[in-house]
């Protein structure tokens, strides 16, 4: 499994197949670049004076498993910023995800239609057990205070960026408050080697800069 994938089967209403954050593909796009960094087959190459960050596929690394395969190719022909690659690495990835999910009998696909016109796919569970064993580990983390790992720590730097770790978790030991103050610190600490954690903080900082941005947008309108 993926990280992304794991990532989209937090953010999925297990009843109604609905996406519960509207960053799901930025998300998606800083799951699989920091997947990408953590198999050594792209370097993020740190922002140097007004030259911004960029992700870069490294030579000779290209990665067995097919969608980090296909983000690498994307790379490998266009080296991106790191803003551009989370934005570009996650379009269209929540259907491809959700489709091998599918295949799996995790999530099921239901196409149906809004108001008998508009047509709409969704992706109920149709088997929670590796979902709940993922909530059982960022609960560990995020509720009883263990270490997290190179699994759990992107997670639930992930889950931050979009506001989400408090919502994953069954918070009423701690307070949710507790559990997002909790969820920002690992965001931002040491778990990681050196090349994933600049990977994590160039992810976190772009999902914080899109989520402001489109926060201040809508606002105006």
């Amino acid at each position: 499994m993926l990280i992304a994938e794991d990532l989209l089967l937090l953010v999925l209403d297990d009843d109604k197949g609905t996406l519960t954050s509207s960053w799901v593909q930025q998300a998606l796009g800083g799951a699989i670049l920091t997947e990408l960094v953590m198999t050594g087959s792209v370097q993020v190459m740190p922002k140097a004076g007004l030259t911004p960050a960029k992700a870069v596929a490294l030579p000779g690394h290209r990665p067995d498993e097919p969608i980090l395969a296909a983000a690498y190719d994307a790379l490998a022909t266009k080296p991106l910023t790191a803003k551009n690659a989370v934005s570009d690495l996650g379009k269209g990835l929540h259907e491809a995800l959700a489709a091998r999910l599918c295949d799996r009998n995790i999530l099921k696909r239901r196409d149906e239609k809004i108001l008998g016109l508009f047509p709409r796919t969704t992706w109920p569970a149709a088997d929670s057990t590796h979902e709940n064993a993922v909530r059982s580990q960022l609960a560990a983390v995020l509720v009883q205070g263990a270490t997290p790992d190179a699994r759990t720590g992107p997670l639930i730097a992930l889950l931050s960026s979009i506001d989400l770790a408090h919502r994953v978790v069954d918070t009423r030991a701690v307070g949710s408050g507790t559990v997002k103050k909790r969820a920002k610190e690992i965001a931002h600490g040491d778990w990681a080697a050196k090349g994933v954690r600049e990977v994590m903080d160039e992810v976190v900082a772009v999902m914080t800069t899109v989520m402001v941005a489109t926060t201040v947008t809508t606002a105006a309108t």
